[in-house]
């Protein structure tokens, strides 16, 4: 098993984890104190869960609050916050208006230190499935548009890709994103209490461990004003597939010691991507 050495190079990282509710207003005030925490932890760097921003009563409701692209409290306060707390922000998910006015898209805005936008992510895969043995139906494409582009944003860990929740079971995704240059990648996360604790741990641990990259994945927990239960466990995993950092449940911060050097010593001495046929 591979020895972590850390390097001077090394960042301190925090998935954040909470329980978003109807309130934008209450729900920036929590990730403001959160990533307060994390800058006083030392962190360069803070990923935010999907929807960190908004969960309605229903589906539709987050149309009323959906913002276009470079203008609306969500990322005004985005922007802000990163400056003043000097940390990169990967804004996990908020509603951002799409050209169909019926539905919109779940965006990941990635903002540097200074405030500034680096780049931004378009949920490309949307969780239209029926829950097996259970009374449970999710249809996303109902009031989510969908996205068409990878994106990948250059770090001080080195290139992350993005990814939003139910892009994880999608593992082309993630060696497109590698073949890009990943090393690693942020899952910004509301995964159901089922498929949490049925998938949750092996689908991050296995993106980590095919793609010898960072996982960094920051999760809703709890109960929501639409009923629907989050499973948490906000993680940070290593190219070895080796859990760092977790929050279990609640309120808080998974955080970790990130090498950016360590997928590209991993990839030269355990050589699997080179070995692809496909």
């Amino acid at each position: 098993m591979p020895q972590s050495i850390l390097n001077s190079d090394s960042q301190q990282v925090a998935a954040v984890q909470m329980c978003s509710g109807s309130s934008v207003a209450d729900n920036l005030r929590t990730v403001d104190r959160l990533l307060g925490q994390a800058r006083e932890k030392g962190c360069s760097i803070a990923v935010l869960p999907e929807n960190f921003a908004f969960v309605g009563e229903h589906d539709r409701d987050k149309l009323a609050v959906a913002e276009e692209p470079g203008r609306g409290p969500m990322q005004a306060f985005l922007a802000d916050a990163a400056s003043r707390h000097g940390i990169w922000i990967l804004a996990g998910s908020l509603p951002l208006r799409s050209p169909d006015s019926a539905r919109c898209y779940g965006a990941c805005y990635a903002y540097d230190n200074s405030g500034e936008v680096a780049a931004c992510y378009r949920k490309i895969h949307l969780f239209d499935v029926d829950l097996p043995d259970r009374p449970e139906s999710y249809r996303e494409s109902a009031s989510l548009a969908p996205g068409d582009e990878p994106v990948i944003v250059d770090t001080p860990i080195g290139r992350l890709g993005l990814t939003i929740c139910y892009d994880i079971r999608f593992p082309e995704l993630y060696r497109r994103l590698v073949d890009e240059g990943a090393t690693a990648f942020s899952v910004a996360a509301a995964f159901t209490q089922v498929t949490g604790a049925a998938h949750w741990h092996i689908l991050l641990r296995a993106r980590a461990i095919e793609n010898l990259a960072y996982v960094i994945a920051a999760a809703q927990q709890g109960g929501h004003p639409n009923g629907r239960l989050t499973y948490g466990h906000s993680m940070i995993v290593d190219p070895w597939g080796r859990i760092l950092a977790e929050k279990t449940d609640g309120e808080g911060l998974a955080i970790a010691t990130i090498d950016p050097a360590m997928p590209g010593t991993m990839r030269t001495g355990f050589p699997a991507l080179v070995h692809r046929r496909f």
